[in-house]
Order: C-alpha cells, then sequence, then structure tokens
C-alpha cells in the first residue's frame, strides 16, 4: 500500500507541477498558486461539511497550519530561484528536499534493509539527473543557490509535516483543508506585496478565464497528491514513502516529452531508467 500510494503521489506532483509551469508562462507564478489552492479550498471545504470532518478537529490541525505556511514559502522561493538560474542546476538541487523526511524517518527509529537502501540511494540519484543537471559552464548566483536550499528544506519540511496531520480519513480532509486556507492566507499576502511592489498580479487582458480547468486541475491534483502520501507515510516506512513520491520530477520530464514534445537529454534519459530501478527495488524490499 504503501508503494501504491506513493507513486500515485508522485505521478500527481507531477502533473500538477507540468500544468502549473504551462500556466506561468501566461500568467503571474503568485496568482497561479492563488488561484488554483482557493479552487482547491472551495472543493476540500465542501467535502468537509458533506464528511462531518469539523468532528475530526483537534491539535493535529496545527500540524497542517504549519504545512500551509511552509509549502507557499518553499514554492515561491522555487519559483524565484528558477527565474535566477540556470534551471539546470536549480532544479535538481530542488530535489534535495526527500532529504528531509528520509531524516526525520531514521531519527524515528526506520531502519531499511539492504535492498531498500539501495533502491533508496539509485532513486534519489535518478531524480536528480531526471532534472537534467547543467555538469559543466554553469555560473549560478549565490542567491539561487540560497534560495533553492529554502525552498527544498520548505518542501521536504511539508513533506514531514503531512505525514502527522491526520490519522482518519474525515481528519486528513479536515487537515488538508485548513492547510489549502493557509496556503491562499500566505500566498494572497505575497501577491498584496507583489503588487504593491509594482507587479502585476494579471495577464493582459485580465484574469485568463480560459484558463480555469487547467487551474481547477492543477489546484486538486496537488491538494490530492497531498492526501496519497500522507496514507502513503502512515501505512509503511516514511523513508520508502517520500523517496518514492520524489520521484514527481520524473513524471514531469516524460509529460512535457509526450505532451509539448521536448527532447529528453540523456542525462534525464539515464536518470529516468535510475528512478525506475530505484522504485522497484524500494517496492519489493
Amino acid at each position: 500500500m504503501t508503494a501504491l500510494f506513493a507513486l500515485a503521489t508522485s505521478l500527481l506532483w507531477g502533473l500538477a507541477d507540468f500544468g502549473g509551469g504551462l500556466l506561468t508562462r501566461r500568467t503571474p507564478a503568485l496568482t497561479v498558486v492563488v488561484a488554483s489552492q482557493s479552487i482547491a479550498a472551495v472543493v476540500l471545504g465542501a467535502i468537509v461539511v458533506a464528511t462531518g470532518g469539523w468532528s475530526a478537529a483537534g491539535p493535529q490541525l496545527w500540524v497542517a497550519f504549519a504545512a500551509g505556511l511552509v509549502g507557499p514559502i518553499a514554492l515561491l522561493s522555487f519559483y524565484k530561484a528558477l527565474a535566477l538560474g540556470p534551471m539546470g542546476v536549480v532544479s535538481p538541487l530542488g530535489s534535495l528536499a526527500v532529504a528531509v523526511p528520509i531524516t526525520v524517518g531514521l531519527v524515528l527509529g526506520e531502519r531499511p534493509g539492504l535492498t531498500q537502501l539501495a533502491g533508496i540511494a539509485i532513486a534519489v540519484v535518478g531524480v536528480v539527473l531526471a532534472g537534467g543537471p547543467q555538469l559543466r559552464g554553469a555560473l549560478v548566483q549565490r542567491q539561487a543557490i540560497f534560495l533553492t536550499l529554502i525552498a527544498a528544506l520548505g518542501f521536504g519540511t511539508v513533506f514531514a509535516l503531512i505525514a502527522e496531520a491526520s490519522s482518519s480519513v474525515t481528519g486528513l480532509f479536515l487537515a488538508l483543508f485548513v492547510q489549502r486556507v493557509t496556503n491562499v492566507v500566505t500566498g494572497g499576502a505575497a501577491l498584496y506585496v507583489s503588487v504593491k511592489r509594482g507587479a502585476d498580479a494579471l495577464p493582459e487582458g485580465g484574469f485568463p478565464w480560459g484558463s480555469l480547468p487547467a487551474l481547477t486541475f492543477v489546484g486538486l491534483a496537488d491538494v490530492a497528491a497531498n492526501g496519497t502520501y500522507s496514507v502513503a507515510a502512515q501505512h509503511g516506512p516514511v523513508t520508502v514513502a517520500a523517496v518514492l513520491a520524489s520521484l514527481y520530477p520524473v513524471v514531469t520530464a516524460l509529460a512535457a516529452r509526450g505532451i509539448l514534445s521536448e527532447r529528453l537529454r540523456g542525462v534525464q534519459a539515464a536518470g529516468a531508467g535510475l528512478a525506475l530501478v530505484g522504485t522497484v527495488l524500494l517496492a519489493t524490499g
């Protein structure tokens, strides 16, 4: 069950990142984040009301609140780092996020077997290579490196927090709702400050209503990924769940290849292959 739900997480996050990347080509990134998360919050609010999720309220919601605060900060740091570039350095560095939940799992006493340890090492290397690392000729600003490491720490922290946000289905819906509302408030505040500083909140022509289905997909796919990861982490080793869930860059790269006909570099193809080998070892170890 852990492998199944963790792989579903990587699929959903990978497709959400791909969709979000396409949307930010036409609409400011902050607006994409706030709009997609707002849609997700509305849907989750309706589910919480329908399932009586309020009855599951408890101290664990503070964990969801913390995840909601950290997530937008990590995402905005990552976008800024990508803007500073080069992406061939920033993207693979962002994959270091997986180190946080792995460390948490080991501190909590998890001890993967030799096969799983080999799978973890191979899968992590595969994810980094799938990002298409720029191995030479890369001029990297210190600020880009710093922001990327902040983003990786933030993403990894969200991984760890989500795993502790709820222990029941109704509680999970409520925790995800709280997380999304916090995302919207935090992202909305950042958007307000950005506009005050002269940035555009919308593209020319106003709100892109034609992009509403894509925004909905991105928001709901992100929510579903958080949910499947929570289930994966609760039913098996966090070290395994985190590594399998971190395969989402491979999904994004393959989606770009299949939908946009982007050519995979040799290092990316090798990374995808290694990630697959690591996945098999983790699932069977």
